[in-house]
């Protein structure tokens, strides 16, 4: 029979570092993509859409300064990731909250855009919350070949 119903415990380590490192990947994405947001609200305030009686309004220079500041936090903590360890998994889950949160607020203001950096971190959080590490020879744990 195919041995493809029954995958080996080897390849499905190898999947966990696998999209360890897409999570990765895809914090960067995110990072660059809200360092970019934040200069185009501090520099080119003009293209984004102004909503007169929105809820949780703020001045776009100051939405700019947090997407800066989120997409700098997003890229250190993107490069953290592809050392697939325990800390950098939360910190990264962590931040792909505080980036979904900041864009869902901020989806009068460039609703594509926003809701595009909302499903890359629904992406980030589930590819960093499924990975299992299993127990290595020596009682620390592995992500498979990535995490040697």
């Amino acid at each position: 029979m195919s041995s493809s119903l029954n995958p080996s415990p080897g390849g499905s380590q190898a999947a966990a570092g696998g999209l360890t490192v897409f999570a990765a990947v895809m914090m960067l994405v995110l990072g660059f993509l809200d360092l970019f947001r934040g200069v185009m609200a501090l520099v080119h305030d003009d293209i984004f859409v102004t909503t007169p009686h929105y809820v949780f309004r703020f001045n776009l220079t100051g939405w700019g300064w947090i997407h800066l500041l989120l997409g700098i936090l997003a890229i250190m903590v993107g490069v953290g990731l592809f050392k697939v360890s325990l800390w950098a998994r939360v910190v990264g889950v962590a931040m792909a909250v505080l980036l979904l949160v900041a864009n869902f607020l901020s989806i009068p203001y460039y609703p594509l855009w926003s809701i595009v950096v909302i499903a890359l971190s629904a992406f980030v959080i589930w590819a960093l919350c499924v990975v299992k590490p299993d127990s290595g020879p020596d009682g620390g744990t592995t992500l498979g070949p990535i995490g040697h």
